[in-house]
């Protein structure tokens, strides 16, 4: 990590924020106990219900691994493609990658989820490597 990365990392989580919940999640490091249900409040998220489980595993035959073991516990809006696709809508899958060092199972484990998806749906892939996020806060990763 550069000064730019710490500097980035100071000003995206105050210590103020940090002392309110007891914990600390960053891009480079986790602190303290998590509160998971709290994270799925702040993003705006929901957590994966044993119901869309089931849709998944109704179109694939299986309950990925990460899935079943909660790797992957919130989602957005995967409830409403699911529904989509029990209509005959299609839809596409979108991921990727900003230039953060090298990969990692960090990264690893969300493509594998993905290529899951793809496989189970026959979904097209838009696989984005960018370069803008961390160009600004790191000149050295870009």
């Amino acid at each position: 990590m550069d000064v730019g990365d710490k500097e980035f990392e100071e000003s995206a989580v105050s210590d103020t924020s940090k002392i309110e919940r007891g914990y600390s999640v960053t891009p480079w490091q986790v602190t303290g106990v998590v509160d998971y249900n709290k994270i799925v409040k702040d993003f705006g998220t929901r957590l994966i219900s044993p119901e869309i489980i089931e849709k998944l595993q109704k179109f694939s035959g299986i309950i990925h691994p990460l899935l079943s073991r909660g790797f992957f516990f919130s989602h957005r809006d995967l409830d409403l493609v699911l529904d989509a696709y029990s209509n005959g809508e299609n839809f596409y899958l979108y991921t990727g990658r900003g230039p953060s060092g090298h990969v990692h199972m960090g990264h690893l484990m969300p493509w594998f989820f993905t290529k899951y998806l793809q496989d189970t749906f026959g979904s097209r892939l838009l696989f984005q490597i960018t370069d803008d996020e961390k160009f600004l806060y790191s000149q050295h990763l870009s």
